[in-house]
């Protein structure tokens, strides 16, 4: 066992629980937007929690750079799609560009 292992399996199961808590909020919360707030904020710190962890075992500078790009596209991706769901489900009046 290395010394880059603890970190790694601590990180990596923070994450895991990040994830995990994402999912139940998804599951419990009663409306569309209340899921999307928690699923997206729960996954990304999760994602981030276990990339970190996973850095520690990256052979190089270029895994790293390649983990965190990842980590920026889900990110973005995320916000990306959580902006979409939250608009489709407001009811028709509240939409402010369609005049």
């Amino acid at each position: 066992m290395s010394a880059a292992d603890l970190p790694t399996v601590v990180l990596t199961g923070a994450g895991l629980v990040f994830f995990c808590a994402g999912a139940a909020g998804m599951v419990r919360f009663p409306d569309t937007h209340s899921r999307l707030h928690a699923l997206t904020k729960a996954d990304n710190l999760g994602l981030g929690l276990v990339v970190l962890g996973v850095m520690f075992q990256a052979d190089g500078v270029v895994p790293v750079l390649k983990l965190t790009l990842i980590w920026i596209l889900a990110i973005v991706g995320s916000a990306i799609a959580a902006q979409i769901i939250a608009r489709a489900t407001l009811p028709a009046d509240l939409h402010e560009d369609d005049d």
